[in-house]
């Protein structure tokens, strides 16, 4: 195994960086394919969210992996590699996978705990799947970190130790009015359908708010949204109900200046690369509210890069939380004792995870051995059968079956031996022994070694 993360996020990069260095859909896909064209890397897939990009691979070489992996990074956001270098981090094999297992927990989020990264992390791994740049290594690391973040989520509370971007967007939007006593009665914009939208409009429906207008650029999309929060228990992506049913309805994206006058809460989070609400159309839909009389505009911006103009936040009347707010308000979130608990895990997680992996790496010297032993006994059998050809087909497959004993039980002891001393660290060299004492031609070991790559990926496609 030799993973390599390249990569950059909220805690490495300003967000202003991680804004520029934003990666559309298509860009992914892009990005991906180059990789494997790039010499170090047999498989790779990108996990890009709002809040960090990172490049996953396997790679033949540490330092030509990394240095690619940079190159490519730099030339598909758009930012200088000079400039993007300062903020990148690089994690290899063991690290590599303690960093995903540790994202997929929530550990490594704006937020911690927050569960919104698994789907994410999912969509990653589909991505990569979609572009057949996923191979063995990444579909079980991948697969794995799933299981472990549902694992942290579901036997610790790492839940407490922090909510979903935007249930902590909404509380910042509140101040020291809870969510709910804040959002009841007022009338809501969610800008986008997708599935923080979604979690947005679900979050705000359960909190009480009077309407909510679903402005999207496929207004099939929007009205399908609306259509399941006006249905009591409507579900929303990762369970979420739609409450008591709300009122609401969906608007066109040339609809949203109009909307916009009307609304008291927004909540913004589409793909779009420009702005999708700037400081002159704020501006208007504020003009003539009696913001002493509470009659505010409360934004709230959950896109990289962002939708809603910065300048926003100098207009009276308006009160703006965006990425940027919520990072430096994440900084001085409370740590729940379940941290420690989920760190523990993830250790575990990660040791059994190598082990696998190890132990998996020797399993076609260990194959191509027995095929090699089992294509000596067929050789000796058959030239018995040419000094003896007297033997009846009774005594032929009792010497037969006689020979493969002798030989099974000869190889039993040193092929268990030999996958538990591999899946220790350290242990790959044994793989490198056997084929060296046996003599086995390392074509063999290439064709086994590519079936199981070709098992494992008709296997795991599709299980996201």
């Amino acid at each position: 195994m030799s993973l390599l993360v390249v990569g950059l996020s909220h805690r490495s990069a300003p967000v202003s960086i991680l804004e520029r260095a934003s990666l559309p859909a298509d860009t992914q896909a892009k990005l991906l394919q180059d990789s494997l064209a790039a010499e170090p890397a047999a498989e790779a897939t990108v996990l890009a969210t709002c809040n960090r990009i990172e490049l996953y691979a396997d790679v033949d070489k540490f330092h030509a992996g990394v240095a690619e992996l940079s190159t490519l990074l730099a030339q598909h956001s758009g930012v200088g590699l000079d400039e993007l270098t300062p903020y990148l981090y690089v994690h290899y094999e063991d690290r590599a996978v303690h960093h995903l297992f540790s994202v997929a927990c929530g550990l490594d989020s704006m937020v911690v705990g927050e569960g919104q990264i698994l789907g994410q992390i999912k969509d990653a791994l589909a991505l990569g799947q979609d572009l057949h740049t996923a191979g063995r290594l990444l579909n079980d690391l991948f697969q794995q970190a799933l299981r472990v973040g549902k694992r942290a989520h579901s036997e610790t509370g790492i839940d407490r130790a922090g909510q979903s971007l935007v249930t902590f967007g909404l509380e910042q939007l509140a101040q020291d009015t809870g969510v709910e006593s804040w959002a009841r009665g007022k009338r809501a914009l969610v800008i986008g359908a997708g599935s923080m939208s979604s979690l947005a409009a679900a979050t705000l429906a359960r909190a009480g708010v009077a309407e909510i207008v679903i402005a999207n650029r496929t207004l099939a999309r929007a009205e399908r949204l609306a259509e399941i929060l006006t249905e009591p228990g409507g579900a929303l992506r990762g369970g979420s109900g739609g409450g008591a049913g709300v009122a609401a309805r969906a608007a066109e994206m040339v609809a949203v200046g109009d909307e916009l006058g009307r609304a008291d809460i927004v909540v913004s989070c589409t793909g779009a690369t420009g702005l999708v609400l700037t400081g002159d159309a704020i501006e208007a839909a504020v003009e003539g509210r009696d913001t002493a009389a509470g009659e505010a505009l409360y934004l709230l911006d959950l896109a990289m890069p962002r939708d809603i103009d910065a300048a926003a936040h100098r207009i009276p009347g308006v009160r703006l939380v965006d990425i940027e707010s919520l990072a430096d308000a994440s900084a001085d979130a409370p740590m729940a004792a379940d941290v420690d608990q989920v760190r523990s895990l993830v250790s575990d997680e990660v040791a059994a995870f190598g082990a696998a992996q190890r132990a998996a790496h020797i399993t076609p010297t260990v194959v191509a051995l027995r095929t090699m032993a089992a294509d000596v006994v067929a050789s000796e059998v058959a030239r018995l059968e040419g000094r003896l050809p007297g033997l009846d087909d009774k005594q032929r497959a009792e010497i037969t079956q006689t020979v493969r004993r002798v030989v099974d039980k000869l190889l039993h002891a040193p092929t268990v031996r030999v996958k538990q001393l591999a899946s220790e660290p350290g242990g790959a060299g044994y793989a490198d022994a056997l084929r060296t004492l046996f003599d086995l031609d390392p074509q063999t070991v290439a064709s086994v070694s590519r079936a199981d790559l070709n098992d494992a990926d008709v296997k795991n496609r599709g299980r996201v």
